[in-house]
Formats: C-alpha cells, sequence, structure tokens
C-alpha cells in the first residue's frame, strides 16, 4: 500500500491530499529517511509524521484497505 494511502487509511492524517503535500514537503520518513508518497508500506515500518513541533512515531502493525476508527487505531503502535 502506498504510504500516502496507509496515512489515510489509518487516520494518522486526514486527507490524503494532505499526506501527499506533507510527503512533497519531505516532512514524513521511514525508517528514518525521507519517504515519497509512493512509497510501499511494509510491516513493521516506523513511520514519523511531524504535528507542530512535535513527531509521532509509529510502528506499522497491520495494512487494510478500509478501516473504521477502531479497525485504524489497531493499524499501528505509538513508539515513545
Amino acid at each position: 500500500m502506498r504510504l500516502d494511502k496507509y496515512l489515510k487509511v489509518s487516520r494518522l492524517i486526514k486527507r490524503r491530499t494532505l499526506a501527499k503535500e506533507a510527503c512533497g514537503r519531505e516532512r514524513i520518513l521511514v525508517g528514518g529517511r525521507i519517504a515519497r508518497a509512493s512509497y510501499e508500506v511494509k510491516l513493521g515500518d516506523i513511520i514519523e509524521v511531524p504535528f507542530g513541533p512535535h513527531r509521532r512515531r509509529v510502528e506499522v502493525l497491520s495494512l487494510r484497505e478500509v478501516a473504521d476508527k477502531a479497525g485504524a487505531a489497531a493499524m499501528y503502535r505509538e513508539l515513545e
């Protein structure tokens, strides 16, 4: 699954367009490296998403095409 879609489905970012923009501005990191929107997310990847002065680090636990609110939260595990 593409990174921009994963960020949207997991509800880490509300809209896919915003996820694409964040990737385009080199703000999203996967495994400590800048990732493009087209990056193929894999189980176990560590994704860092900036929120103002803070960074949210999560580990990918599952890949789903569609998820409700509870299912979205189960797609990743918060780190730190």
